[in-house]
């Protein structure tokens, strides 16, 4: 008979093993530790591995989590160039990965989305960098598989879009689009299971990886700070060289095992972090003590436009019941919560790690770690919790969420949706949407957005003309004028409520899109 017990009382409890009648006793205290030393004093030599041509993997979410300090020392090293760099964003301005854009180290970026990076859209669409456009599940994804041994994995992300067929350049030509493609995209090989159009991807490696944690202990054993987390633990586990950044550097053993977020068998380097904590967006609580600014023609023409987007979301609002678990695209959707009906309330999902986000932070409960994913800081419910990009997107691949809200560009009356750039012009990137509607008979995709352009030109069409997020994955349209159904499987619209005070043929003058109209047709205010 072998019995094995550990007792838990204490982190340092004996470990008691029992043979048959024969008691071995070894208390843990006394066992010896390797004598590894991973910390290093000058993060410029703890960098001095890296080389031209090398991927970089850099951690962090907008500028949440980004190991800053290492960034900095490898822009002092002019010698290193053409790196790939691996990361979800491309940093802002010169922070973050931007610092690296900005001195022209980086000769390609492989990232799910740009942002508000004018620099790198600029460099971008002007020949002067490759950039690779990656789902954010399925880059997190990809750098996973490789961590763990795996070359290869379908998934349905992106299926029947510019990502299967390859039709986003990944460079075009010195001077730009008029010029033509210099390196085309990566189509991709598709499959069906159970009914189901996927994709097969490759895993994706990394030569260095350079991530920030909050504390660390001497053997390299690591704990991330709420959503500062991201991609970095995934990161860590998949480089050829792990580089940490530490805020604090712990004794071994200091660390409780349960409160480990990466081993330290995944660290080979450690320094010290020293640059300061960035936020992209200080987003605040209304005050509710600050009068409201005296109204100017501008702030007029601003009040205009958020009724009509709150007029969207206090309708989109009621597709949604008490206890669901719903994921919030950023922009317009984030309004929906101020719009719940009396006695909903429901568990908000965010994809950089957070399930039970709350609302906007006064003052003083301001902080960088806890951001969502339009990188705007918030706050969390009692009952919260957080993890890594890949949980978070295992939770949204995997159906979980019972209502994704998402904004969009246009939308066709198959259920078919665009939102994430317009080519020659426009490169906001993909980030999480095509793995938001990459399982819509288990998510249900509600799509907020208003009815025309800022030419007047319709959204709602017959066919999207702009790059697919996702087909036939919309099960219902919002916008301050009408709400329609859509039968995915049949590729129709039904108009099923119109707003106060619009009629019909507005909306038929309005819209491009074939659509019927529902025998019980409803009005919203």
């Amino acid at each position: 008979m072998l019995l094995v017990s550990l007792r838990a009382a204490h982190p340092l409890a004996s470990l008691s093993l029992r043979v048959g009648r024969q008691a071995y006793s070894t208390p843990v205290d006394g066992a010896p530790i390797p004598k590894v030393n991973k910390v290093w004093d000058s993060v410029d030599d703890a960098v001095k591995a890296v080389k031209s041509g090398d991927t970089l993997l850099s951690g962090g979410f907008g500028l949440c989590g980004t190991p800053d300090t290492l960034i900095q020392a490898v822009s002092r090293r002019k010698d290193v160039q053409k790196l790939t760099a691996v990361s979800n964003n491309a940093g802002a301005g010169e922070r973050g990965l931007g610092l690296l854009l900005s001195t022209r180290q980086i000769d390609k970026m492989i990232a799910s989305y740009i942002g508000g990076n004018k620099l790198f859209e600029a460099m971008y669409l002007q020949g002067e960098v490759s950039l690779e456009l990656v789902p954010q599940g399925t880059l997190v994804e990809r750098l996973r598989a490789h961590a763990a041994g795996i070359p290869f994995f379908f998934t349905p992300t992106g299926a029947s879009t510019a990502v299967e067929f390859g039709s986003i350049p990944i460079r075009y030509n010195v001077g730009g689009f008029k010029n033509g493609v210099l390196i085309d995209g990566n189509k991709k090989e598709s499959r069906e299971f159970n009914g189901r159009r996927c994709l097969l991807e490759p895993a994706l490696k990394g030569d260095v990886a350079f991530i920030h944690a909050w504390k660390v202990d001497e053997v390299g054993n690591a704990v991330f700070r709420y959503t500062a987390n991201n991609f970095s633990s995934t990161m860590a586990k998949n480089a050829t060289l792990t580089v940490v950044e530490a805020e604090e550097i712990v004794p071994c053993g200091a660390l409780h095992p349960n409160e480990i977020h990466l081993p330290g068998i995944y660290v080979d380097r450690i320094v010290r972090a020293t640059a300061p904590k960035q936020i992209e967006f200080a987003t605040l609580a209304p005050d509710p003590n600050t009068p409201p600014p005296s109204p100017t023609a501008g702030s007029v023409a601003k009040a205009d436009a958020l009724a009509k987007r709150n007029r969207i979301c206090r309708r989109a609002a009621k597709e949604l019941q008490n206890g669901y678990h719903v994921n919030l695209g950023i922009g317009m959707p984030t309004l929906v919560p101020e719009h719940l009906p009396e006695g909903v309330s429901v568990w908000l999902q965010s994809e950089n790690g957070i399930l039970g986000m709350g609302p906007y932070p006064t003052k003083q409960q301001l902080d960088g770690d806890i951001i969502n994913a339009g990188k705007e800081t918030v706050t969390l419910l009692p009952g919260a919790s957080v993890f890594d990009s890949s949980e978070s997107f295992a939770m949204i691949r995997g159906g979980h969420m019972q209502v994704s809200i998402l904004g969009a560009m246009q939308v066709s009356q198959a259920g078919d949706i665009a939102n994430f750039m317009i080519p020659g012009k426009m490169v906001k990137g993909i980030g999480g949407a095509m793995d938001l509607v990459s399982n819509p008979d288990r998510t249900k995709v509600v799509v907020v957005m208003e009815h025309c352009a800022k030419d007047g030109s319709p959204k709602v069409m017959k066919e999207c003309s702009l790059p697919l997020t996702g087909a036939r994955t919309i099960s219902k349209i919002v916008t301050e004028l009408a709400v329609f159904e859509v039968d995915r499987a049949a590729g129709e619209m039904t108009l099923i409520e119109l707003a106060e005070g619009v009629e019909l043929e507005e909306v038929r003058a309005k819209t491009d899109a074939d659509f019927k109209v529902s025998d019980s047709l409803g009005r919203f205010v």
